[in-house]
């Protein structure tokens, strides 16, 4: 045992050592990085812990209060809900802005800094906790910022933007969208004209991408991509100035008659509307109005443009009048070619070449084509004399069957106008122009057959 004492001995002070740099040295150090970050922080508290704020330029004060997670509301100088996006980034602004150095520990000198009469002064409250900012004149570098911290007077350079403190005014921070909602949770969408209206419904039930039909003033599938742009649009609806309740909005709602549209969100958890004037359309001046007794808000007059839709142009515009999965067989006649495609068990195959091998492929793509070729212009509202527009001897026509035998699709090319063809389809009433690109890309029976694979080099 004794020849052993010298080990047992080594191990005694290297678990000593392990001991006191555990309880001792590593404790320390931890502190020490924790005070030098936190004489780092401009703000005293996280971001989570802030219940208030109030900032102060030559416009005057202005005062937030977090009445929700996430949701801020002006309460002074007058009570109305806020910019979120804008108060997190100013508050973000803040809790992630460090100290690059202090400059004055006790402030006697504050003019050279800018911080006599602060651009702005801030107040951040966290619960019974409380500091105050005063932002100065920009620093030697740029995005710096000479700042007062008011719990100990010291001044300092920060890492602070100037664009996120200077220039702010209370329309900066007013909430300036008219509409707040998810397009997923919209259930329907009402624009109402002076003359009529159009209703189209979401269809889809489990909030996955929103699937859109019109419901009036007919019965009829909706140009998805058209009624999504139309969402987007709303939630860009925003103001470009407001009008408050007092003399001035007044006087304005007295030129305010009948609205260009007004729109109606309909979801689960209320409706929402907004009505769009353009009183003076040689001004070019656009009104937003929300309530009978609320601001009125100054819009961009290309809105209203957006916003007064035709019911053509939110149809679904695609002529054939097939979705491409349900069509069964596709018959096609044109001045060089004429066949029939049949939908076999998920195959196509030609209908008097049974036995042929098709191209999937290149019959997928042209099938698709003539299922989704569009309507770009409308002609003719209602059924007209074919001849003037080349559709009584087309230069192609093609015939659908859906797979339940019991709906039909057509499609007639007429005569070409300029950059684009007349055509017909089942879809749609009337005459229409449509691109003219399908008429070159008709394959022929050779075409649409399958390529015989080339032998490798190895099968020679």
């Amino acid at each position: 045992m004794t020849r052993y004492w010298p080990t047992a001995l080594m191990l005694v002070i290297l678990a000593g050592l392990a001991g006191y740099l555990y309880l001792v040295e590593l404790p320390a150090e931890q502190r020490e990085e924790n005070q030098e970050s936190a004489q780092k922080q401009i703000l005293p508290f996280p971001e989570t812990a802030i219940t208030g704020l109030s900032i102060t330029t030559a416009q005057g004060p202005i005062e937030f209060k977090l009445a929700a997670p996430g949701k801020w509301s002006i309460v002074a100088p007058l009570q109305t809900d806020a910019n979120n996006r804008e108060v997190q980034a100013l508050i973000r602004a803040l809790v992630t802005g460090a100290v690059t150095r202090t400059v004055e520990e006790q402030a006697t000198q504050l003019a050279p800094f800018g911080l006599e009469q602060p651009v702005t002064t801030l107040t951040i409250t966290a619960g019974t906790q409380q500091e105050k900012i005063s932002i100065g004149d920009s620093g030697p570098l740029s995005n710096t910022l000479y700042v007062l911290r008011g719990s100990d007077q010291h001044v300092l350079l920060t890492n602070l933007a100037p664009k996120d403190f200077i220039n702010k005014s209370l329309m900066t921070y007013r909430r300036k969208e008219l509409f707040r909602f998810v397009q997923n949770d919209v259930e329907r969408v009402r624009l109402t004209y002076p003359t009529t209206e159009i209703v189209f419904d979401n269809m889809t039930k489990d909030k996955s991408r929103p699937s859109w039909k019109i419901r009036y003033p007919i019965e009829a599938e909706a140009d998805q991509n058209e009624v999504r742009s139309l969402m987007f649009r709303l939630e860009d609806l925003k103001a470009l100035g407001i009008i408050d309740p007092g003399p001035e909005r007044d006087t304005v709602a007295k030129t305010l008659t009948t609205p260009k549209v007004k729109v109606t969100l309909h979801t689960a958890a209320g409706d929402q509307a907004v009505r769009l004037y353009q009183p003076n359309s040689q001004s070019g001046e656009a009104i937003a109005e929300t309530t009978t007794d609320g601001p009125l808000y100054r819009i961009n007059p290309a809105l209203i443009k957006d916003l007064t839709k035709e019911l053509f142009n939110l149809q679904d515009k695609r002529l054939l009048g097939l979705d491409y999965t349900d069509i069964a067989m596709l018959s096609v006649k044109t001045r060089e070619h004429q066949y029939v495609l049949i939908n076999q068990t998920g195959e196509w195959v030609i209908e008097d070449q049974p036995a042929a091998k098709v191209s999937q492929e290149a019959a997928d793509l042209f099938v698709s084509r003539v299922a989704n070729l569009p309507a770009e212009e409308r002609v003719m509202k209602q059924s007209a004399p074919l001849a003037p527009y080349g559709l009584l001897a087309p230069a192609a026509e093609f015939a659908a069957t859906s797979k339940d035998g019991k709906t039909t699709g057509k499609l007639t090319l007429g005569s070409q106008a300029g950059n684009l063809l007349y055509a017909t389809g089942q879809r749609l009433q009337g005459v229409f122009q449509v691109r003219p690109d399908l008429l070159t890309q008709v394959p022929s029976k050779a075409d649409l057959l399958a390529k015989p694979q080339e032998k490798s080099p190895a099968g020679r």
